[in-house]
């Protein structure tokens, strides 16, 4: 008499890929596909624009600076205003992880490789690079100044508000989105458009994309899935 087993080798009279007729009554579909809320998802993009918002307005400030139509003062009054802002934010939130998010990007927290550093690194060598080219010292501190503070406490603040209250992060976020866009079209038409094209394109048409792909999903579960272990190996 045939009888499935998951291990034992072959089974004298029977093939090795031998199934009877209760084979597919365990057959379940779609069991681990989540339904998702449009509503949730657009939500959840206005972290990725929120940061998008953050690099345009750095580069914006790197154009400024260049072009010289922001001086030295004016540059360190915006860095000083950013420091209190800041750290009054930190003191607001009461984040129970600031003192030690100041010392390790909130990637690092999770990620024991520190995966985040690249793009920490590359922020950095994009500041040298373009305060390589600033007239005075003065120019120079101010702009690395500047581009410390954005890529070093700008991820560091954002975690903290998130965690302290959503609806905050949500509307320091939509603050944000339009403060750079009344920057960079003050900037550059262009570059107002591409941003603005990019923002919708993250936050609207991508959300309903993911949600219209979801209807297609279809997943089968049964008796010749792998094994999965009830505990931790790490244990």
């Amino acid at each position: 008499m045939w009888r499935k087993v998951a291990y034992g080798g072959r089974q004298p009279g029977y093939d090795d890929n031998y199934t009877d007729e209760t084979f597919l009554e365990e057959m379940v579909m779609n069991a681990n596909v989540v339904k998702r809320d449009l509503l949730k998802v657009m939500i959840d993009s206005v972290s990725i624009s929120h940061y998008l918002c953050i690099v345009a307005l750095v580069v914006s400030t790197w154009t400024l600076t260049l072009n010289l139509d922001i001086d030295e003062t004016t540059l360190l009054k915006l860095d000083v205003g950013l420091l209190l802002v800041g750290f009054s934010v930190l003191l607001l939130t009461t984040c129970p992880f600031s003192l030690k998010l100041l010392t390790k990007p909130p990637g690092a927290l999770n990620n024991p490789k520190l995966t985040s550093n690249i793009s920490l690194n590359a922020s950095i060598v994009a500041s040298v690079l373009v305060a390589s080219r600033l007239p005075s010292r003065l120019h120079v501190f101010a702009i690395m100044l500047f581009s410390l503070q954005v890529f070093l406490f700008a991820p560091l603040i954002t975690f903290c508000v998130k965690k302290y209250h959503f609806r905050l992060h949500l509307l320091f976020s939509f603050a944000l989105m339009i403060v750079t866009l009344s920057v960079t079209y003050h900037l550059h038409r262009m570059f107002f458009i591409l941003l603005l094209a990019l923002l919708v394109f993250i936050s609207i048409v991508c959300p309903f994309w993911l949600i219209r792909i979801q209807e297609y999903k279809f997943e089968i579960n049964g008796p010749w899935d792998e094994a999965k272990l009830c505990f931790d190996i790490t244990e």
